[in-house]
C-alpha cells in the first residue's frame, strides 16, 4: 500500500470515528436528560413529607359538623368521634339532631367526650350563625376544624326548574358554607391553626343533564376554597374540598324521585357510595391538610383532569397530576361521548312517544 492510500485510509478511519460520536451524542443527551429527570423526581418525592402541612390531632379537638344530622355530615362526625374529637353538630331539624347525637355518642372512646347540637338554619341569617358558632366555643373551646356538609340538591331540565330554586341551592350550598368559615376564620387566624372542609360533589366538578341549578352551587365552593387558602396558608390553616360521588343518603333518596331519566343514566356510571366510607375519606384528607378529597378512581380522575390552578399539599400530587393529564383527559372524551348518546338517545325515545300519542 502506497503512503498517499495509507493516509487516505488513516483519514477516512478519523471521520468515521469523529462522525460516530456525533451519531451516539443525541443518545447519550437523552441518557443524561433521563437520568437527571429520575434524580429529580426522587428527589422530590423524597422532600415532599418535609413540605406537606402537619396532621391535625382529632383527640380532645373541637370540631364543628353543618349538616351533622343525617348522611355524610352524621358519617363524619362520628368518624370524628372515634378519634376522640368533641363535637357539635349543627343542622336545621331539631329531632333529627336529637337522634344523631344518640348514635354519635355510641362512637365515644372516652367519657370525658361531649356532643354539643345546635338547631339553626346556617344558610340564614349570619349573624344568627355567628352567635351559635361563638357559643359553642365558649362551651368547647375554640373550633379546631370545621366541616361544611349542609347542603341540598334538586335536578331537573333548566326550563323545568323553578326560578326560585336556582337561588336557593345558592343559599344553602353556597352561603351555607360562607357563614359558618366566616364565624370560625378570626379565631383560628388569632391561633395559628386549623382546618376548614367545604363539601362538595362530582357536580362541582363536571357540569351533567339536569344539574344546571345544583351544579354552580357545588362550582361556587371551589372558587371560595382556592380564594380563601391562599388567604389562610401563611397562618397554618388549610382548606380542603370533598367531590363525593353519589351517596346512599336520605337526600340522594329524595332527589331520584324527580330525576330526570338522562341525569339517572349518566349518574349510574359511576355507582353510588356508601356515606361511611365517604367519611373516612374526606376525614383522613382534612386531617392531612390535603385541599382536594375524592372518593374512587371516576372521583381522583375527573380532579386532576380539573386541577388547574388548585394548589397541592405535596409535590408528589402535582407530578401525579403532570403524568395522569393526557391519559384522562383521553378517558374523559370516550365519557363525554357517551354522555351525549344517552342525552341523543332519550330525546329521540321522548320524541317517538310523542309521535306516537300524536298517531293515536
Amino acid at each position: 500500500m502506497s503512503s498517499e492510500e495509507a493516509l487516505s485510509c488513516s483519514t477516512l478511519s478519523h471521520w468515521l470515528s469523529f462522525n460516530s460520536w456525533w451519531l451516539l451524542l443525541p443518545f447519550v443527551m437523552l441518557l443524561v436528560v433521563a437520568a437527571f429527570i429520575v434524580a429529580f423526581v426522587l428527589l422530590l418525592y423524597m422532600i415532599s413529607p418535609l413540605i406537606s402541612p402537619k396532621p391535625l390531632k382529632l383527640n380532645g379537638a373541637h370540631v364543628v359538623v353543618t349538616g351533622g344530622s343525617s348522611g355524610i355530615g352524621k358519617s363524619i362526625a362520628m368518624e370524628c368521634y372515634k378519634h376522640g374529637a368533641f363535637l357539635t353538630l349543627v343542622a336545621r331539624d331539631e329531632h333529627k339532631l336529637v337522634q344523631a347525637k344518640k348514635e354519635v355518642e355510641k362512637c365515644a372512646i372516652n367519657d370525658k367526650q361531649v356532643v354539643l347540637c345546635i338547631s339553626v338554619d346556617v344558610s340564614k341569617d349570619y349573624n344568627q350563625v355567628e352567635s351559635v358558632i361563638k357559643q359553642a366555643q365558649e362551651k368547647l373551646g375554640p373550633v379546631d376544624m370545621l366541616v361544611n356538609c349542609a347542603g341540598t340538591s334538586i335536578s331537573g331540565r333548566f326550563e323545568e326548574v323553578e326560578v326560585d330554586r336556582f337561588k336557593k341551592l345558592m343559599e344553602v350550598n353556597y352561603l351555607g358554607s360562607v357563614y359558618p368559615t366566616r364565624a370560625v376564620i378570626t379565631t383560628m387566624k388569632e391561633r395559628r391553626m386549623g382546618r376548614i372542609m367545604f363539601v362538595s360533589s362530582h357536580a362541582g366538578l363536571i357540569g351533567l343533564f339536569g344539574y344546571t341549578a345544583y351544579s354552580p352551587s357545588k362550582f361556587a365552593l371551589r372558587g371560595l376554597a382556592e380564594a380563601l387558602q391562599m388567604e389562610m396558608k401563611p397562618y397554618n390553616i388549610y382548606v380542603a374540598v370533598a367531590y363525593p360521588p353519589d351517596t346512599d343518603t336520605p337526600g340522594f333518596a329524595e332527589e331520584n324521585k324527580t330525576k330526570p331519566l338522562e341525569t339517572k343514566l349518566i349518574s349510574e356510571t359511576s355507582g353510588v357510595c356508601q356515606p361511611e366510607q365517604v367519611a373516612k375519606v374526606v376525614l383522613k384528607d382534612a386531617v392531612q391538610g390535603n385541599f382536594t378529597s375524592t372518593v374512587g378512581p371516576d372521583g381522583y380522575m375527573l380532579s386532576a383532569l380539573t386541577c388547574g390552578m388548585s394548589p397541592v399539599t405535596s409535590i408528589t400530587e402535582g407530578l401525579q397530576q403532570i403524568v395522569t393529564m393526557g391519559l384522562f383527559r383521553t378517558i374523559a372524551l370516550f365519557y363525554l361521548g357517551s354522555f351525549d348518546s344517552i342525552v341523543r338517545r332519550c330525546m329521540i325515545q321522548r320524541e317517538q312517544s310523542k309521535a306516537a300519542v300524536k298517531r293515536e
